[in-house]
């Protein structure tokens, strides 16, 4: 029990982004921070008073520090941009692990089978046309189609992909790895517009899937997840459909118009169009300088938005389930959303 009570400890404190001391001065001095990596480390078991402020000052309920592990993330990769903290990545990561934590336990209430299967697993991947086989295989037995993808994320809830959207800072894009070995996981930035959350999942789902080649190094993996993206949602075939075989330029308005019908951004159409050989490497230079001119291009702002729905609903959809079956208390429901009681009361009622 001490050690399950000290990995609590060091996970509530990671996740709220504490040191020792700063959590020790939170705690306005009930113990000290030496007290409280003795905890940590399974030396001492605090006592209910202690308890109780560690509770307070981590803005976590008292029993969270008695919950057995049921979740392990493994093969976790992240993409970030180098000035991100370290203590912001670890905050993240406990985040994740904390809420598929909840997120399989209300499956298990619910008694729901959990399988996933990975169409690619036969797969080598060795070039970017590896990648195109790989997609059109791949839409081909998830039975969506060659054309535009409605909803990215419902999708992969639908396949078994638990998919979670972080209230974070924009330097986090995303991750993904495997919980408990069998379960594909997928970590978005909420905060991002429609068509970079789509683009961004994708990416991670290229990471989860294929299967690269030994002799291709890190760099070469992230270019080909990126192909992997662009290429779900916009297929070659249907590419080429939109836009043409060969181009010497295209029009803004062009872009504008596939942006918007299809959820990809324009960076990402021009990229894809370089990589099918529909344009030259020297379309594609001019269009990055172009684009690198204006802080607001880059950004693509006032160049259309993807108007579709883009969010993770599948976990708010069993918890009311099993609420409104009485297969939980609202107690347990609220414990499970992360909220206070008083609040999940306000949003849920049955008819």
């Amino acid at each position: 029990m001490k050690r399950t009570v000290g990995n609590r400890i060091k996970s509530a404190r990671t996740l709220a982004g504490l040191s020792l001391r700063e959590l020790a001065s939170r705690m306005e001095g009930i113990v000290s921070h030496n007290a409280i990596k003795k905890y940590e480390d399974g030396l001492m078991m605090p006592d209910s008073k202690v308890i109780i402020a560690l509770a307070n000052a981590l803005n976590v309920k008292p029993d969270y520090f008695f919950q057995p592990y049921t979740v392990e993330i493994q093969n976790i990769e992240f993409r970030k941009k180098s000035r991100m903290p370290k203590k912001e990545i670890n905050s993240i990561k406990e985040n994740v692990t904390n809420s598929i934590e909840r997120y399989i336990e209300l499956e298990q209430f619910l008694n729901i089978p959990y399988s996933f299967n990975n169409p690619l697993k036969d797969f080598v991947i060795n070039n970017g046309d590896d990648v195109e086989e790989a997609v059109n295989h791949l839409l081909t037995q998830w039975k969506v189609g060659f054309y535009a993808l409605l909803n990215v994320i419902e999708l992969l809830e639908d396949k078994g992909v638990k998919v979670i959207e972080l209230d974070t800072n924009e330097d986090f894009d995303g991750l993904s790895g495997w919980a408990n070995v069998n379960i594909p996981v997928i970590v978005v930035n909420k905060n991002y517009p429609n068509d970079r959350k789509r683009f961004t999942a994708l990416h991670e789902l290229g990471h989860l899937l294929l299967t690269f080649s030994p002799d291709i190094e890190a760099k070469a993996k992230e270019k080909l997840c990126h192909r992997f993206a662009g290429a779900m949602l916009m297929p070659k075939e249907t590419f080429i459909a939109e836009v043409g075989e060969h181009r010497t330029n295209i029009s803004l308005p062009e872009l504008i118009a596939i942006k918007e019908t299809y959820g990809i951004s324009i960076q990402a159409i021009m990229a894809r169009a370089k990589d099918l050989g529909i344009i030259t490497n020297d379309n594609f230079i001019r269009f990055r300088i172009w684009l690198n001119q204006s802080p607001d291009r880059k950004k693509e702002k006032d160049l259309g938005n993807f108007l579709g729905r883009e969010h993770s609903s599948r976990f708010r959809q069993l918890l009311y389930r099993a609420a409104s079956e009485e297969i939980i208390s609202l107690s347990k429901a609220a414990n499970l959303a992360n909220k206070k009681l008083a609040d999940f009361r306000d949003e849920f009622f049955t008819i």
